[in-house]
């Protein structure tokens, strides 16, 4: 186990990297800590983004009818439900392996405490699982240029293989 591989999936909305992180995570042998996010849709419109914990929290990051000064698009992001639920789930503990993020996008990147919690992770000894937005600016950017990191583009081509070859890039 590679306690400092750092892979970054990038690629466009609706590639499949939240759908290769969790195989990763199915088929991980460890112990393994994070969230990722799932879009949610009503009668077939995009209405929001929940965050779900590998331990099994669930609550909105974002959402249409959210009000409140946070935005991105049409959606009002919780930078509340972010701190409360997302980032205690990034705290490494004994044990842990594997630490997975899905995603480091402008929502998620409105919180400083959040990418205060990424530089954490990435001093920490442990392996690493994100996914960041293809565009974006600031610290989406600049994760993207970060020393000793595996980025790796998701396309149609090459999602079905990328489980695979990201646990056995993992020592799995």
């Amino acid at each position: 186990m590679n306690r400092h591989l750092r892979l970054l999936l990038t690629g466009p909305p609706r590639c499949g990297k939240t759908t290769i992180v969790r195989k990763v995570v199915e088929r991980f042998p460890g112990r393994a800590a994070g969230f990722y996010t799932r879009e949610v849709r009503e009668k077939g419109e995009r209405v929001g983004f929940e965050i779900l914990t590998l331990d099994g929290n669930v609550a909105w990051l974002s959402h249409v009818a959210l009000p409140g000064p946070h935005r991105v698009g049409k959606y009002g992001v919780s930078l509340k439900n972010l701190h409360r639920v997302a980032l205690p789930a990034l705290d490494v503990a004994p044990g842990i392996d594997l630490v997975v993020v899905d995603e480091i996008g402008k929502m998620e990147c409105l919180s400083p405490l959040f990418v205060e919690a990424l530089e954490r992770l990435w001093a920490a000894p442990v392996a690493l699982l994100l996914t960041v937005a293809a565009k974006g600016s600031g610290y989406i950017q600049r994760v993207k240029e970060k020393p000793g990191l595996t980025l790796i583009a998701v396309t149609p081509a090459n999602r079905d293989e990328l489980p695979g070859r990201i646990l056995h890039l993992l020592g799995h």
